[in-house]
């Protein structure tokens, strides 16, 4: 009678348990998958990709359809094997002998063992699993949606509003971290990280965070005489150049190196036949407001690399260019012509001594430190948000695991610091 019932039993049993087994894989792949990778295969070609890629487009409906399926299989095999024990075993011995039976097979061989197998290799179990869980979505779809509608009204009573929308910056955090996780595990450079924060930061960064000052632009009056106009260019690092009357905040055009040099040749020596104001090119000014990603793509569509900042009451605030903001993606970019200087110069007491107006950013990322950069741009900037004040040289500040020293001040303008990290931070503002 026993040897009747398992050979009953047995082949129901496994059919079920293996059916449940498909479900639970397709689960854990699908969801573990590679986005990146399945649009790729897809764009390649691959007809699996492209299964794997429709239903990650509503995984709701997806998972929920899985889930359904798996539980109607296991739900059905507990069932079987209850019905067939309960026959053999008197009393509550048969239900008592199912549930251990049933659930140590779902734990071990429904769930635990396809999911391992599963996520040692996603995109490939997702891709060949693709197929059946297809066919499981159409089929059970319109019953997950109408749950879907049930659960959604049910939490809405509680005043929770599930949107169906999808949530862009979610992508964005799910590729930094994935760099970050890399980065901490060896598989990514420090370069390459930065290289990945930088494009991920464009749009979250205004130009007035990367800006030259006002008080920084190299500018030229534009009533100089034509001789002292030419030397002046030529001592500038940069080919593009301010011009200004009467004051620096009338900027009247932009000065070309090239162009100046083609007046000059065309002018064969007679400095008094050049006119500046004729070589001029029109200023670009653009709201300190403007992010890094638009402005980028502006540089590009307008095909230039130089505009002007301004606030919001036409006051100059300061340049951009286009390499400042490629610098923020791969790092500082110096040519033959610019001055050569160590930002940070590090000591032999572990202290490093940095002029004030160094971006806190570019600190950071030639430090490996995270000191916050959404309140001040610089680091002397930050030092004076935290002391609430202007400090005197001398005096030095305590916050975010970091001793900063003032080292120098010029009138109101802190000019260089000693930083030093410390093991235990005591407090943010606390001054020694």
């Amino acid at each position: 009678m026993l040897i009747a019932t398992i050979l009953f039993l047995a082949p129901s049993l496994i059919a079920l348990l293996f059916m449940s087994a498909l479900f639970s894989a397709g689960e854990t792949s699908l969801t573990a998958a590679s986005r990146g990778r399945m649009h790729q295969l897809e764009r390649d070609g691959d007809k699996a990709a492209k299964r794997v890629n429709i239903l990650l487009g509503d995984q709701e409906k997806m998972i929920g359809a899985i889930l359904l399926a798996n539980n109607v299989l296991n739900i059905g095999a507990s069932a079987l094997t209850t019905s067939v024990l309960g026959g053999l075993f008197p009393g509550y011995w048969g239900v008592a002998i199912s549930t251990a039976v049933m659930t140590v097979l779902i734990l071990v061989f429904g769930e635990v063992l396809p999911k391992t197998l599963a996520i040692l290799k996603p995109d490939d179990v997702a891709r060949g699993m693709s197929p059946l869980v297809m066919w499981t979505v159409y089929i059970f779809g319109p019953v997950v949606q109408a749950v879907q509608w049930f659960v959604r009204g049910t939490l809405r009573l509680f005043g929770v509003r599930l949107s169906m929308e999808v949530d862009v910056l979610a992508a964005h955090e799910e590729i930094r971290g994935a760099v970050e996780y890399h980065h901490d595990e060896g598989a990514v450079e420090a370069e390459d990280r930065n290289m990945f924060r930088g494009v991920l930061d464009l749009q979250d960064l205004d130009v007035s965070q990367i800006m030259v000052h006002r008080k920084s632009i190299d500018m030229i009056d534009a009533d100089l005489p034509m001789a002292e106009i030419i030397e002046a260019a030529l001592n500038f690092s940069h080919t593009r150049i301010p011009m200004y009357r009467d004051n620096p905040e009338n900027i009247i055009g932009i000065l070309h190196a090239r162009d100046l040099m083609a007046a000059v040749t065309r002018a064969r020596g007679d400095l008094a036949s050049v006119d500046v104001m004729a070589i001029t090119r029109t200023p670009w000014f653009i709201p300190d407001t403007t992010n890094l990603k638009d402005q980028l793509a502006a540089f590009l569509k307008q095909k230039q690399h130089f505009a002007l900042v301004v606030d919001e009451y036409g006051a100059l605030q300061g340049l951009v260019t286009l390499e400042d903001i490629l610098e923020e993606i791969v790092g500082e970019i110096d040519d033959e012509h610019d001055a050569v200087f160590t930002a940070i110069r590090k000591q032999s007491d572990g202290s490093i001594h940095v002029d004030g107006d160094m971006p806190i950013r570019d600190l950071n990322r030639a430090m490996d430190w995270d000191l916050p950069d959404d309140v001040a741009v610089t680091v002397a900037g930050l030092v004076i948000h935290e002391a609430r004040t202007i400090p005197e040289p001398g005096q030095t500040f305590l916050f975010y695991g970091r001793r900063f020293q003032i080292m120098r001040r010029q009138r109101n303008q802190i000019t260089a610091l000693k930083i030093t990290p410390v093991s235990v931070t005591s407090g943010l503002n606390s001054e020694a």
